[in-house]
């Protein structure tokens, strides 16, 4: 299968596999309304790649954790037993409705932070960024400093990650 002219390799990890053809479809403006600047359609592709990628790592990381190292203790407010599920899909139907509405809450704020950044960034975004790690006026707990080969090879590590995250959580689904 011969790889679209969209997938030329700008992009890290960017392997030339596209047999729905997804990268030659006009993205960029169904999300730019009023734009004066924006990603190319490619990259806000890999904008929902990524983020769908890290939504599904902590969904794999949520399905093994019960069972390797078990669950929440419940209180009488919650339920005594209402954490004790192992099964993700059964803990969904026993878990506090509040539980649920602080992480669609954390979601929520993040979504809005990301969507922010993408309307302050326009064309110079880094697709996935959100202000983490290395550089110029980023919050960085860790005290990251990759040379830019080292931090190519990690954006590389993500997006495998991130792949491999998106298969796994569908097949533990």
């Amino acid at each position: 299968v011969c790889a679209p002219d969209t997938l030329d390799k700008t992009l890290v990890g960017d392997v030339g596999f596209d047999p729905a053809g997804f990268s030659t479809a006009p993205f960029a403006k169904w999300f730019d309304v009023g734009q004066k600047s924006s990603m190319s359609d490619l990259e806000w592709l890999r904008e929902a790649e990524i983020t769908h990628g890290r939504i599904a790592q902590l969904a794999v990381l949520g399905f093994i954790w019960p069972s390797v190292f078990g669950t929440f203790p419940g209180n009488e407010w919650s339920g005594v037993d209402a954490y004790s599920y192992t099964n993700p899909t059964e803990a969904l139907s026993h878990v506090p409705v509040f539980a649920i509405e602080q992480i669609a809450g954390a979601m929520i704020w993040v979504e809005l932070y990301r969507v922010k950044c993408i309307r302050e960034d326009g064309a110079d975004r880094l697709p996935g960024d959100l202000r983490l790690g290395q550089g110029e006026g980023r919050a960085n707990p860790f005290k990251l400093d990759y040379s830019p080969e080292e931090y190519e090879e990690k954006q590389l590590q993500e997006i495998k990650h991130c792949r491999l995250a998106m298969l796994g959580a569908l097949g533990l689904w």
